[in-house]
């Protein structure tokens, strides 16, 4: 137990110390242009060190938040600023998945046509039927990633309530925080892990996995370079696959941002009471009195 704890600590502390070794030496990670510098923007992007870099902001976030509840009350509103924003923003995609869903039925019924072009501004993009009518899948994984979020902070997601709508105030408060801190925060940095790694083997070759060390990814630096996947299921389907595993990237990345803003939130209204229920809270209206008392019942 002690063993433990005493690693836990100097994990922390090694945290502390990456933080203020990655905001001194910015180039060392971000600068592409060295095979070196993407190689350990790889690494530790999926690594326990970087893991522990965001625990310890968080844990520092909490305490002057503590501290000065009016600073955490704005970290926690500006997390479902950026959820509530993303997800009003790409809901549009699905329009636009119902508009080239209709052209796409409108020009092979009616002009069987085998080619779709767009030109904005005079470029030529030129694709075959198969590989627009493919992309609606796209629309649809933007959909239900960048957009989960949103749902969540609006409450429109399924609830089990089995015990929860009877319980009191403070007990409510207390369950959200523990289902953000089992639930919500473990899932989603574990979907992070894989899907970091899934995303980076089908853009860079050599193939880089969890289980490489450092030391052995920077050996092979000089052989990296750019792969993107553009294997399609068809022979003249959508090839940017890519693009998927980099939404499942997005999607565990804003689920963990909103899983610390449940959190925080739980957290100010258990101790400020039952008046601070929903404070600062950013829903949208519907402006239906029928759709209004659906979405409170559910």
């Amino acid at each position: 137990m002690i063993d433990a704890i005493l690693l836990l600590l100097t994990e922390l502390f090694n945290g502390f110390v990456n933080i203020f070794i990655a905001l001194s030496q910015p180039l060392s990670w971000l600068d592409w242009s060295d095979p070196q510098a993407l190689i350990r923007f790889i690494y530790y992007g999926g690594s326990h060190q970087f893991l522990f870099s965001l625990i310890v902001i968080l844990l520092f976030i909490l305490v002057i938040g503590l501290i000065r509840r009016p600073f955490l009350w704005g970290v926690t509103t500006g997390l479902e600023f950026f959820g509530n924003w993303m997800g009003r923003i790409f809901a549009w995609v699905g329009l636009m998945m119902v508009l080239q869903q209709i052209m796409i039925v409108f020009l092979q019924r009616i002009f069987r046509v085998s080619e779709i072009s767009l030109a904005p501004g005079g470029a030529a993009f030129t694709r075959d039927l198969s590989w627009w009518s493919e992309e609606l899948k796209l629309y649809n994984a933007i959909v239900v990633c960048l957009c989960c979020a949103y749902t969540f902070i609006q409450g429109g997601h399924v609830r089990v309530d089995l015990f929860y709508a009877g319980v009191r105030y403070r007990t409510k408060r207390i369950i959200d925080m523990a289902g953000s801190l089992i639930f919500i925060l473990p899932s989603m940095s574990l979907i992070w892990l894989y899907a970091w790694y899934f995303m980076w083997r089908h853009l860079v070759t050599p193939k880089v996995s969890a289980s490489d060390q450092l030391e052995l990814m920077e050996r092979r630096a000089q052989l990296l370079r750019w792969d993107r996947e553009t294997i399609g299921f068809s022979p003249n389907g959508f090839d940017e696959y890519w693009l998927f595993k980099l939404l499942i990237v997005l999607f565990a990345g804003t689920m963990f941002l909103q899983g610390v803003a449940t959190f925080f939130r739980a957290l100010l209204e258990y101790i400020e009471g039952p008046e601070a229920e929903g404070k600062h809270l950013d829903k949208d209206r519907l402006d239906d009195e029928v759709a209004e008392a659906a979405a409170t019942a559910h």
